[in-house]
């Protein structure tokens, strides 16, 4: 073998026993990041080159060789049986990205004897959690239990306090303690990854801690919940009714057998209050917000929403106000050109608008289980480079108090659907009532294919009608329609969707 053939032999070795990419070799002992590349081209280093990586990587000997991350699992539904499986299956090609082995040594979960798909026999098991969060024998823990208190708190706080990383997916925990837990891994020393906790597999929690600089950002806005924006989607492409879809969601695994918290908005209204805060550096305030779901959306919304040229996308918007944060979650028309309409069935998206960049948007899965496994491992690997950015965006105590903005005139204006009585007198009452609020109607629909199906208590036939008001405030329209309520022209709950402007 001759003097280079040795030489290229040893340099693969060196790179192939510790799991290191050419680039970093070359990096690090060459001082190079293409010298393994040209390598392997043919390139053929000067002996006194060659003497010199050679003496290098003798000196490396056994030194950089760190030790394997031991990390321990709490929750084996579907994310946690899907990380496991994506660290078993795939632990040589992460060594190799890393220079580091990462290795699943613990698991916690409510029952041992469940097939998961997954072979656990190997590793050490835990009943509780929080015995799992404290033992010595893991170096990260991962909490993919769920829930906003109980046993999920109680470990990610127990591994936090003893400086130990954690990395979560749990929306409804950071929602509600978020500022305690960033605080708590600020004073220990102690990473806390969250990625996944927010729109799944899109790395929207990276970008806004760490890849947007300078930039200051005015308004996130986008669709968070993929199990609403399958339904709204299905009722708008194949004209079945909410409940329909609904049934249809649960059946494929995209809706829970109580699908309260995602289809009335709540665990939107999570989501936004987190990126809200590591966009505008308040603390987090999920209860300071107007949240709506779609529940009450109706093929009659749907098709006037078409007829107008928009989708009606369930949306949480955050915005920074001179008169501080304004939070929402609602059902929205959406116009369908904007690049947010298009984003369909279980998809999220989230946008950003900047003042370095006038909109960012990140689209991608919202749920399920490799995306979301996708993101733990995505903290992970930071936190075993050794990455360390503060939970929030910035340090816990330089959090500001969160100040609510006032009401402001909605600019996109409002869609309202009622069911009038069909008896004179009743729409010219109705308007007055708008126009004693000050609010300009921009058009009126009556159509005889929206008209429902419905009687009023005292015998009087109705029909749907829809208006589309100009911009005005929220408020005055609310009040407008109470009173139109108890003047007694109306049966049941009007519809009120807002227009956004995008």
């Amino acid at each position: 073998m001759s003097d280079i053939q040795s030489f290229r032999q040893a340099v693969e070795s060196f790179i192939s026993a510790r799991g290191w990419t050419p680039t970093r070799f070359g990096r690090i002992v060459a001082g190079d990041p293409l010298f393994v590349f040209d390598l392997r081209d043919g390139r053929e280093p000067r002996t006194e080159t060659r003497a010199r990586i050679m003496k290098a990587m003798a000196e490396f000997g056994d030194a950089d060789r760190q030790a394997p991350l031991r990390v321990g699992v709490a929750g084996l539904g579907n994310v946690g049986a899907t990380l496991v499986r994506i660290l078993q299956k795939d632990g040589a090609e992460l060594t190799r990205k890393l220079g580091r082995q990462l290795e699943v040594v613990a698991v916690a979960a409510r029952s041992r004897s469940r097939d998961r798909g997954i072979d656990i026999s190997g590793l050490e098991w835990f009943d509780d959690p929080v015995a799992l969060a404290k033992w010595d024998g893991i170096d990260l823990f991962v909490e993919l239990i769920g829930g906003e208190d109980g046993p999920a708190f109680a470990a990610v706080k127990a591994a936090l306090e003893i400086g130990r990383p954690v990395v979560t997916a749990n929306k409804a925990l950071l929602a509600k303690h978020g500022v305690t837990l960033a605080r708590l891994a600020e004073e220990s020393g102690a990473q806390l990854g969250f990625e996944a906790a927010v729109a799944g597999g899109i790395p929207v929690i990276k970008t806004l801690r760490e890849g947007l600089g300078s930039a200051r950002i005015a308004k996130v806005f986008g669709i968070m919940n993929g199990t609403c924006n399958y339904i709204l989607t299905r009722m708008g492409n194949e004209g079945i009714s909410f409940a329909d879809c609904l049934r249809d969601a649960q059946a494929l695994g995209y809706a829970e057998a109580d699908p309260t918290f995602d289809v009335e908005g709540f665990d939107t209204a999570h989501k936004l209050s987190i990126l809200a805060t590591l966009c505008f550096g308040y603390e987090i305030a999920p209860d300071k917000m107007r949240v709506e779901g779609i529940s009450n959306i109706t093929q009659h919304d749907i098709q006037v929403a078409a007829d107008l040229g928009y989708k009606i996308k369930l949306l949480g918007i955050a915005e920074r106000t001179d008169g501080g944060i304004e939070q929402r979650v609602h059902p929205t028309f959406v116009p369908k050109g904007s690049a947010i309409a298009g984003v369909d069935g279980v998809m999220n998206a989230v946008a950003l608008e900047t003042d370095h960049v006038h909109e960012l948007l990140l689209a991608g899965p919202g749920a399920g289980g490799p995306p979301t496994a996708s993101s733990v491992l995505s903290d992970i690997l930071d936190i075993a480079r050794g990455t360390r950015v503060p939970p929030l965006g910035v340090p816990s105590d330089e959090l500001l108090p969160y100040r609510e903005a006032p009401h402001r005139a909605h600019e996109g204006g409002f869609y309202i659907r009622l069911s009038a009585k069909d008896v004179p007198g009743a729409l010219a009452a109705i308007a007055t009532r708008m126009g004693e609020k000050s609010i300009s109607i921009d058009s009126v629909i009556q159509r005889s294919d929206l008209s429902a199906k419905a009687v009023a208590p005292d015998g009087s036939p109705t029909r749907t009608v829809v208006m589309i008001t100009q911009q005005t405030l929220e408020s005055s329209v609310r009040e407008a329609l109470a009173q139109i309520a108890a003047d007694g022209f109306i049966v049941g709950e009007p519809q009120l969707i807002r227009i956004e402007k995008l």
